[in-house]
């Protein structure tokens, strides 16, 4: 597809990563040539420089043979031009990414209609939907939701004294009368997607796949259930922590906000009435000792300094905070917060990168089947697709899944019928209308359902 990427920051950046790797044709966009030329040296990729609400710039850009133009530019409202002049100009797709809470709210749909936007992505939003998640079930460092929040993966990390070590996945099944799979397990620097004779070991990270109510059923067998979050301290007054601590307040947990700006913290304490909002340093210990970090059922790190959030967090975990997570844009200090014994991070850099993904790889297929959702896991070396089927596919529909030949390293981890959540076995069939997901290993990119077949 030729896709056109316009701003070329912390979110453009990721996209043009994760959409040249995908081996779209892909055109950056910024004003600045340093940026560009940092772009086009690191990736496969087209670059121009200019405004991208100026027409003659995005002629040159290629935009009449656009098939996707998204503009993730600073600016929401430079955003939702350039969008504007792309769509009118020859694009057949557009999406801006709009941030400012002002806007997502009940103007967001006129404003697309209006625009011919096909969608409006807010990083932030999306993070703090992702962190409201994990605090409702904090024992997981991380939780996925597929067709409407019925079917979820939850990653969680098995501990040293765990009653899972040395059990293999069959035992696992027949020990523990819940239905859930696990779907995934990292050891180390592998990632594996198991078969029945899999043995579990402490210290792994493990993906689970159910219904939420059967996930929490079985952490609760294992030991591993921890209460939700009731009370939540934030530090920072990001877009992210707004947009979270909204929906904490609604609902019913006591959130406490550090904020070091007078300014943010009185449009905090303004917006969200029935927070409470600290104005100070979160790097000060006693600060955070004074507000009684040592009570708090979870703690959130969302400053906009990725080192900052680690070395707070790993304070906040010596002070025994049931659940602590860090916001980390930068990768590559993933896994060096891991080692240090953070185990739960929050990236809107990689949750903007797979929505698109997912909507190009969307727009790509036309056979029988479509992507719904898709997610990264395990530091990204796994995908987890959700496919519609849409039609009678061959090889697929009315098969026994013992008896369907599957491309290794594939898995099918769940099939939602209705509002029936299924943990497939061997003699469960697919049937048109299903939604299905799909686990797929390192070097397979799945666009359609029937590439899951060898």
């Amino acid at each position: 597809m030729n896709i056109i990427i316009c701003g070329c920051g912390k979110i453009g950046a990721a996209l043009i990563d994760a959409l040249a790797a995908e081996g779209h044709n892909v055109t950056a966009l910024d004003n600045d040539p340093a940026v560009l030329t940092e772009m086009t040296n690191v990736h496969d990729v087209i670059g121009v420089c200019g405004n991208g609400a100026d027409c003659e710039t995005l002629e040159e850009t290629g935009v009449r043979q656009a098939e996707l133009f998204v503009a993730v530019t600073g600016s929401d409202e430079l955003n939702m031009l350039a969008c504007f002049l792309a769509k009118r100009m020859g694009a057949l797709h557009t999406i801006a990414r709009i941030r400012n809470p002002e806007y997502n709210d009940s103007s967001l749909d006129f404003m697309k209609r209006e625009l011919g936007l096909s969608m409006a992505i807010n990083p932030e939003l999306l993070a703090a939907r992702e962190l409201f998640d994990v605090l409702r079930m904090p024992s997981a460092a991380k939780i996925e939701t597929f067709s409407g929040r019925t079917f979820e993966i939850a990653e969680l990390r098995l501990k040293d004294d765990s009653v899972l070590d040395g059990l293999t996945l069959r035992d696992l099944r027949n020990t523990y009368k819940t239905q859930v799979l696990v779907c995934t397990v990292q050891r180390g620097e592998d990632v594996f997607i198991p078969s029945g004779d899999f043995v579990l070991k402490s210290g792994d990270r493990i993906g689970i796949t159910s219904s939420p109510a059967e996930i929490v059923k079985f952490m609760r067998q294992i030991g591993l259930l921890q209460k939700k979050a009731r009370s939540v301290m934030l530090l920072g007054g990001s877009r992210t922590a707004y947009y979270l601590a909204k929906m904490l307040v609604s609902s019913g947990a006591d959130v406490k906000i550090i904020e070091r700006d007078m300014a943010v913290a009185q449009l905090f304490s303004d917006e969200i009435p029935g927070a409470s909002v600290v104005l100070g340093d979160g790097a000060q210990q006693e600060l955070l000792l004074e507000e009684g970090i040592r009570d708090t059922d979870a703690f959130v790190s969302l400053t906009g300094m990725d080192e900052e959030n680690i070395l707070i967090s790993i304070y906040a975990s010596s002070q025994n905070v049931p659940k602590v997570i860090s916001k980390i844009n930068r990768d590559e200090l993933m896994p060096m917060a891991e080692k240090l014994g953070l185990d739960t991070f929050i990236s809107p850099r990689r949750i903007i990168a797979d929505v698109l993904v997912q909507y190009a790889r969307a727009l790509e297929n036309s056979r029988g089947s479509q992507v719904e959702t898709m997610y990264k896991l395990m530091d990204g070396c796994v995908e987890a697709l959700e496919f519609r089927v849409t039609q009678e596919a061959a090889g697929l529909t009315g098969v026994e899944l013992r008896s369907m030949k599957r491309k290794p390293q594939i898995l099918i981890a769940g099939i939602i019928r209705g509002r029936r959540t299924i943990v497939p076995g061997g003699e469960d069939v697919i049937h048109v209308g299903d939604r299905v997901i799909v686990l797929a290993g390192a070097g397979h990119r799945l666009g359609d359902l029937s590439d899951i077949l060898a």
